[in-house]
C-alpha cells in the first residue's frame, strides 16, 4: 500500500470550495471497498487487520483449553481469519454474547476469567500484498470517546485488557503497575495508547479526524455509476426498503456486490469552517460505539439548568468552586458504574450526595455484584454505601405547597412505579430533613420532577419525597446516535419496533461475520452489537475481517502489487 493511501479519498473534498451539506459535488466520488465509521478501539482493531496484518497460531505456544488448542493445530499453517470462525467458537463460553469476540478473547488472553495473565498464543505477521483499501473516519483524533472521558478514573478493565493486537500495553507504559493486585489504567493512559498504537503500526494513512457523518445510503452500482457518468444526479438510485432499489419508477435487487453506499458528511478543517465530502463505498462498518446521546428520565423540568447527564459536569463545577462542603446536596441518579464514578467524585470533594436508584440493593443485575472486591475496591465502597445509607424520611409536599400538575403520565418512571400517594400530616417540602451527613441512598426510588426552585421530587414507598439540591447528574446509560441511517438505523435492531439500544436491543447480526442480516454491506461492532468492553469488541474486528478478505478475493479486490488501486 503507498504511503498515500486514504489520502486521495478526502482530498477531493478538502480541495472542494465550502459547500452546503446537502451540496453533491460536481465530479464522481471516489469508491473504496471499505469505509469504517468510528475511529475508537474498535475502527482501530479492524484498521488493523484490514491493512494486512494477520494472526497465526504461535507454534511454540500451547492454549490451556486442549480442544481449542487440538482445532488450532489442524490449520496452523492458515492465519485465524481464512479458517472456519464457527468451527473454532464452538464450546467456547465467555462474557459476550457474541461467540467470535470470545474465540478472538480466548486467543489473546488464554483463561484471562480465571484470573490467569497467560500469554497470546497468536503472532503477527503482515502481508502488505493482502490489504484491503480503507478509510475510518472519526469525530476527533484517534481513541474516539475515551479522550472525553474524566482522566483520574480507573477503567473497569485491567489495563492489558484495553491493549490492542500487536503493541503490548505495557510497553507503552513504561511497565506501569498500580499494585500487585489491580493493574488497570486512566483513560488518560488509555487514549494515549490508541494514538500511538495509529502511528506505530503504520495506520495513520487510513485515519481521517474530525469528520462528521451526516448520510449514508444505500444506492444500486450500475445505476448509480452511469448517472454520475452521464450528469444525470436526478436519476440516483436510492434503496426504498426491504432491500430493493427504485430509480424513477424501475426496482433492481440488492445482491450484494451490484450496490454501493453513498457516505456523506463534512470535515471540520477549522473551528468553524465545514468541507463536505462525498464517498462510495462497498461495504460500510459501523463502529461508532454508544456514549453519542445520554438515556433521559423523560420527566419534568429534566431540562432545568441544574440537570445534567454527564460526570464531566460535576468535575467542571467542583474544579471551578461552585460546589464545596456548604452546598446543598448533588443527586446521583443510576446505578452504574458512571453513577458510582460521580458519589466518588463529590464525595472526594466533600460535597453531599443524595443517591437515586431503582434496583433494590440485592438485585443480582447490579454492576457491584459481578466485581472482584480485590480489584474494585473503590465501586464496592460505593456499593456498601448504597446498601447501609439508606433513607427512612419521608418529605412530602402538604396539599397548600403541592406542585400543579406535575407531570409523570410519559416518564420512565410513571411505567416503573405506581402512581404517587400523598399522606396526609407528612413532612413539609420545606423542612430540615435529618440526613446521613454526607451521603443518602434512595433504593427503588425514582425521580418524578426537577422544579424551577432547585427542588427535585422522589417517589417510592407509595409516597412523595422532596429535596433542595445544588445540582442533579442522571446517568442512566447513554445511547447510539445512528441519525445518518435511514430511521436512525432502527429497522437494523433485534426488535425493529424498537430504537438501537446496546443492552435491551442490539443491531442484529451475523454472529460470524457481523454483517447486518437485514442490509448486506453494513456492518456492525463494538457497543452497537452488545459488545461493551475493549476486551471483547476486538472480536468484531476479527470476524469482519475475515468475512471481507474472504470476499473480496474471490473477487480480486485486495491490493495486489503495494499500489494504491481503489480509486
Amino acid at each position: 500500500m503507498s504511503e498515500e493511501m486514504g489520502v486521495p479519498a478526502l482530498a477531493q473534498a478538502a480541495a472542494m470550495p465550502l459547500l452546503e451539506e446537502t451540496t453533491l459535488p460536481q465530479e464522481q466520488p471516489p469508491t473504496l471497498p471499505v469505509v469504517i465509521i468510528g475511529n475508537g478501539p474498535s475502527g482501530i482493531c479492524l484498521s488493523y487487520l484490514l491493512s494486512g496484518y494477520k494472526p497465526y497460531m504461535d507454534t511454540a505456544t500451547v492454549h490451556p483449553n486442549p480442544i481449542l488448542y487440538r482445532k488450532l493445530q489442524e490449520a496452523k499453517h492458515l492465519p485465524i481469519t481464512e479458517q472456519d470462525l464457527e468451527y473454532l467458537s464452538e464450546g467456547l463460553e465467555g462474557r459476550s454474547r457474541n461467540p467470535v469476540a470470545v474465540l478472538f478473547d480466548t486467543l489473546l488472553h488464554p483463561n484471562a476469567d480465571f484470573g490467569y495473565e497467560f500469554p497470546s498464543v497468536l503472532k503477527w505477521r503482515r502481508d502488505k500484498y493482502q490489504q484491503i483499501p480503507h478509510l475510518v473516519l472519526g469525530k476527533g483524533t484517534p481513541g474516539g470517546a475515551w479522550h472525553a472521558m474524566e482522566g483520574s478514573m480507573l477503567t473497569v478493565s485491567l489495563g492489558i485488557w484495553m491493549e490492542l493486537p500487536g503493541v503490548n500495553y505495557r510497553d507503552l507504559t513504561n511497565g506501569k503497575r498500580r499494585d500487585v493486585t489491580s493493574d488497570r489504567a486512566t483513560p488518560e493512559e488509555i487514549s494515549s495508547y490508541y494514538k500511538d498504537y495509529v502511528k506505530l503500526k503504520g495506520l495513520h494513512k487510513n485515519f481521517v479526524d474530525n469528520t462528521y457523518v451526516t448520510s449514508v445510503q444505500k444506492l444500486c452500482r450500475a445505476h448509480e455509476l452511469e448517472g454520475l457518468q452521464n450528469g444525470q444526479e436526478d436519476q440516483r438510485v436510492v434503496d426504498s426498503g426491504n432491500g430493493r432499489f427504485e430509480d424513477n419508477g424501475k426496482e433492481c435487487e440488492n445482491n450484494g456486490g451490484g450496490t454501493l453506499w453513498e457516505v456523506r458528511g463534512y470535515r471540520q478543517v477549522q473551528s468553524d469552517t465545514h468541507v463536505p465530502f462525498s464517498l462510495f463505498a462497498e461495504n460500510v462498518v459501523l463502529a461508532t460505539g454508544a456514549s453519542d446521546s445520554p438515556v433521559r428520565l423523560a420527566v419534568e423540568g429534566e431540562d432545568l439548568t441544574f440537570v445534567f447527564h454527564s460526570i464531566a459536569d460535576l468535575c467542571l463545577a467542583v474544579s471551578q468552586g461552585k460546589l464545596d462542603v456548604n452546598s446543598d446536596p448533588v443527586l446521583v441518579v443510576g446505578a452504574g458504574l458512571s453513577a458510582a464514578d460521580a458519589v466518588l467524585c463529590a464525595r472526594n470533594s466533600n460535597i453531599r450526595v443524595l443517591h437515586v436508584f431503582r434496583k433494590n440493593i440485592d438485585n443480582p443485575d447490579l454492576i457491584f455484584k459481578q466485581l472482584p472486591k480485590t480489584l474494585y475496591p473503590e465501586y464496592h465502597k460505593v456499593y456498601n454505601m448504597m446498601s447501609s445509607q439508606t433513607c427512612t424520611h419521608v418529605a412530602s409536599w402538604p396539599s397548600s405547597n403541592r406542585p400543579q400538575a406535575v407531570s409523570i403520565a410519559s416518564s420512565v418512571c410513571a411505567k416503573m412505579c405506581p402512581k404517587p400517594q400523598l399522606s396526609a400530616g407528612s413532612i413539609a417540602g420545606g423542612s430540615s430533613i435529618s440526613l446521613f451527613p454526607d451521603y443518602t441512598s434512595f433504593p427503588e426510588h425514582c425521580v418524578v420532577s426537577f422544579q424551577s426552585d432547585m427542588k427535585c421530587l422522589l417517589q417510592g414507598d407509595n409516597s412523595l419525597k422532596a429535596f433542595k439540591i445544588s445540582m442533579a447528574l442522571v446517568l442512566i446509560g447513554t445511547n447510539p446516535n445512528l441519525f445518518f441511517l435511514k430511521d436512525q438505523g432502527q429497522y437494523l435492531g433485534q426488535d425493529p419496533t424498537r430504537p438501537i439500544f446496546c443492552k435491551q436491543n442490539p443491531i442484529d447480526i451475523n454472529p460470524y461475520t457481523f454483517e447486518c442480516t437485514k442490509e448486506p454491506g453494513l456492518f456492525a461492532m463494538g457497543p452497537l452489537v452488545g459488545d461493551n468492553f475493549v476486551r471483547f469488541l476486538k472480536g468484531g474486528a476479527l470476524g469482519i475481517a475475515s468475512c471481507l478478505l474472504k470476499r473480496l478475493k474471490k473477487r480480486e479486490k485486495l491490493i495486489s502489487n503495494g499500489g494504491n488501486n481503489f480509486i
